[in-house]
Formats: C-alpha cells, sequence, structure tokens
C-alpha cells in the first residue's frame, strides 16, 4: 500500500491540477478534500504498527512445508534445536496470555491483540517489525495462520476457543512436550524404507512417504481417548474392494447391544446380519438384547455407501485386529478433534492412498481401481511389495523448514496431565 501511494498520489493531484485549470475548481477541491481524508485515515491505521521494512522482514515466517515428512533423520537434529530455542524462550519468561475474546478476526480492535501479537512474535508467527498495537490486520491474520497450521487446528486466520486454548498453553509446557518427544523421535527415526505410510496419531494425520518426501497426506481420524488407537510396526499387504464389515466383539458390547434396546430397527436399517456359529441367519427379534447373548454371535454388515468401512479396507498384520479403511462419514475429517473412532484409523481420500499403494502391482491401474469400487464387487488387491506402515505417537517436533510443530497429548501420555491446553488454568 505505500508503494501505491506513493506513485499513486502525485499522478492524482496533477490531474486534479490539470481538471481545476479547465475550471473544474470545485469539483478538484472536493476531490483533493477526499485524498487528504483518504491519506490521513491509512496515516492512522499504519502510523507506527507497519514499519518501512516490514514487508521485506515478513517473507522470512514460512507456512509449513507440507511435503515435509514427519519422521526423518533431520526430524531428531531439528528439534533439538528446538529444544535449544524453547529454552530461551523461557529463560526470558514465556509468552504473555492472550484474553478472551469472541472470534477475533481481521479488522477488529480489541485489547487482546495487543497481547496476542506478542504471543505471536515470541513463538515466531509473526515478525517482530509489526509493532504493538490492539488492531488485528491482515499481517496478524498471517501469523495465527501460521500458528494454526503449526498446531494441527483449521487454517482460517480466525481466533475461535481452539486456537485459543493452544496460544495460552505456556512455554514451559511446551518445552516439556519437545524434550518428552524426542526421546521418541530418536527410537522411531532409523531406517524406515524409501517408501513407508505413516500415521501421526495425535496429529490424526497419514502420510505416504517415497524417497524421503510426503508425496501425499490425509486426514485421518483416529481412536477415542477411552480407545485408543496402537503404536503399530507392520506392512500393508492387502487392499478389499467393496468390504464387508464384521463388528468387533468389543464394539457389540458397547454399542450395539445399547443401540437395539433404544433403536430395534438399527441392524435392519443398516443391512446388518445376524450369523451364529453355525453360519446359520437370525433375525434380531430372536435375540435377548437385554443380556449379554449378542456377543456369542457375529454380525456382518453389506457392501455399500453405507458400510462403515466404506468402499475400502487396507489390511496389515496387528495383534490388535486394526486397520486402515474409508468411511461413509466423511463429515468427521472437517473437524479439528478427529478422535471418534474405536481403534481402527479412517482415511480421507482414501482412493489417492490405495492407488500409491498399489502403483507396483501389476493389473491394479487407477483405472481398474475406479472400475471395481463402482461395480460394488467384493475384490481383494494383495500388494506386491508389502509397504512398511507405522503407526506412532509424536505430540511435537521440529522439520528441516525451521517450523515446530505441536499437537493435543489426547491419551495422556506426555506426562504433562489430561489436557495440555488447560494447563495454565490448573
Amino acid at each position: 500500500m505505500t508503494k501505491s501511494s506513493e506513485l499513486g498520489h502525485p499522478h492524482r493531484r496533477a490531474f486534479l491540477r490539470t481538471v481545476a485549470a479547465v475550471g473544474g475548481a470545485a469539483i478538484a477541491g472536493r476531490a483533493l478534500a477526499q485524498d487528504a481524508a483518504l491519506q490521513a485515515l491509512i496515516d492512522q491505521n499504519q502510523g507506527n504498527d507497519l514499519g518501512q521494512g516490514f514487508d521485506s522482514g515478513s517473507r522470512t515466517i514460512q507456512m509449513p512445508k507440507a511435503s515435509l515428512p514427519t519422521l526423518s533423520p533431520a526430524t531428531v537434529q531439528h528439534t533439538e534445536q528446538a529444544i535449544g530455542q524453547f529454552d530461551g524462550i523461557v529463560a526470558k519468561g514465556g509468552w504473555p496470555e492472550v484474553g478472551q475474546a469472541d472470534r477475533i478476526r481481521v479488522g477488529a480492535r480489541h485489547p487482546s491483540v495487543t497481547a496476542l501479537r506478542q504471543r505471536l512474535t515470541i513463538s515466531g508467527d509473526l515478525d517482530a517489525n509489526v509493532g504493538v498495537s490492539d488492531v488485528f490486520d491482515s499481517y496478524v491474520e498471517a501469523g495465527v495462520r501460521r500458528f494454526q497450521a503449526r498446531h494441527g487446528i483449521s487454517v482460517d486466520g480466525v481466533v475461535r476457543e481452539q486456537t485459543l486454548k493452544s496460544l495460552n498453553v505456556p512455554a514451559t509446557v511446551r518445552l516439556s512436550q519437545l524434550r518428552t518427544n524426542l526421546t521418541r523421535l530418536r527410537s522411531m527415526s532409523g531406517n524406515l524404507g524409501n517408501r513407508y505410510v505413516l500415521c501421526n496419531i495425535p496429529a490424526a494425520r497419514i502420510e505416504a512417504i517415497e524417497g524421503g518426501v510426503a508425496v501425499s497426506q490425509h486426514t485421518a481420524v483416529v481412536g477415542k481417548p477411552d480407545r485408543p488407537s496402537p503404536d503399530i510396526n507392520s506392512k500393508i499387504v492387502e487392499v478389499n474392494f467393496n468390504p464387508y464389515w464384521t463388528v468387533p466383539v468389543s464394539i457389540v458390547r458397547r454399542d450395539l447391544i445399547p443401540k437395539m434396546q433404544a433403536e430395534p430397527d438399527y441392524l435392519t436399517n443398516n443391512k446388518i446380519r445376524i450369523f451364529d456359529m453355525r453360519g446359520e441367519e437370525l433375525t434380531p427379534s430372536q435375540i435377548n438384547w437385554y443380556s449379554t447373548e449378542a456377543v456369542n454371535y457375529r454380525f456382518k454388515q453389506d457392501p455399500g455407501d453405507f458400510n462403515s468401512l466404506g468402499s475400502m479396507r487396507i489390511n496389515f498384520p496387528s495383534k490388535d485386529g486394526v486397520y486402515m479403511h474409508d468411511t461413509p462419514s466423511k463429515g468427521l475429517f472437517g473437524e479439528d478433534m478427529r478422535f471418534h473412532s474405536s481403534g481402527c484409523v479412517r482415511v480421507q481420500n482414501v482412493r489417492e492412498l490405495v492407488n500409491w499403494l498399489l502403483m507396483e502391482t501389476p493389473n491394479w491401474s487407477r483405472p481398474d481401481i475406479d472400475a471395481v469400487i463402482k461395480s460394488g464387487e467384493r475384490k481383494d488387491a494383495k500388494i506386491g511389495k508389502p509397504v512398511p506402515l507405522y503407526w506412532v505417537y509424536v505430540t511435537a517436533w521440529a522439520t528441516p523448514d525451521g517450523v515446530v510443530q505441536f499437537r493435543d497429548d489426547i491419551y495422556n501420555r506426555d506426562g504433562l496431565g489430561p489436557v495440555a491446553a488447560t494447563a495454565r488454568r490448573t
């Protein structure tokens, strides 16, 4: 804006002098007055808040690079550097708490914005040249967006409840997270393979890694805190297309029985059939739903758009009996807190991941995959060269672009209390 105003005003004033010279003095006078008022408004809004050097300085603040994998040999080194950085922040007293405000966004003037600017500057999300004021301008919005991206929050530049909670986690807690996770990272960042799949459970995020690059990333839905997804070190061996879903006994006991007590037509409406140990089909009315009798039967959901596994299931050996799969409940992927499953992992854009997994498997091109899904036919694809798979629990790490990432300790495994985001208030 500064450059355009410097270039624009001389031309505008020259034009106005010309108009005045040919008899448009009254019009020119009004325009000059408007021009002066506009410049005064610009000076008031920019003033000392945005220095002349801000444009060049702000370019040093970068958004996280999506192509950088969470785990790599460089992750340990950069996390160690981040610990040194946060040691310095803590030694200087950390960062201020940002006060409550309802959805602070661009254009707002609020007392909390002053602390917000300071908070973002100390953590490296906002250039120090922006100065201190209570105005939420576009530079603050960019800082909030970067902060949100580093904390796994929907990136919209608006300070809502989840963003405010994360902003107010003390620097001491973040430092402790980095130190705790450094130990995990050192044990995980060895030779993972040239092609592998990583699911970081606290981030509810999946990466397909090839040649040290995250060639695709997928939002995930992982286990609830009381039904956590386990750590996994395995290999993906098979993809099921249009699968049946056999309901696990744990879900029959904890979910299906109470559901049938409340909604007797639930199984019928969701095309879930019941079989006894001899494989004979039963009707829901043959079971006493006010007992534990149901755990003795097998519940199998037919393939289709309604199926809990969606159109694809990704299999790998696991003592926990878990797997990755599609889902009909696509709306869950849009949430910040994606901890809704019973231990398995649901994958957004799972067709892209499956296409990548089967790239080296003959007769399973993308058109082949699309055709079998469209047909609704039950079919399995054995992966020619099994792909290493890792489900890990990492809540803090740093990548080679200098960006430090944090996630909530959803399973309370960092030893920092039940909810790190409320640590300041406990």
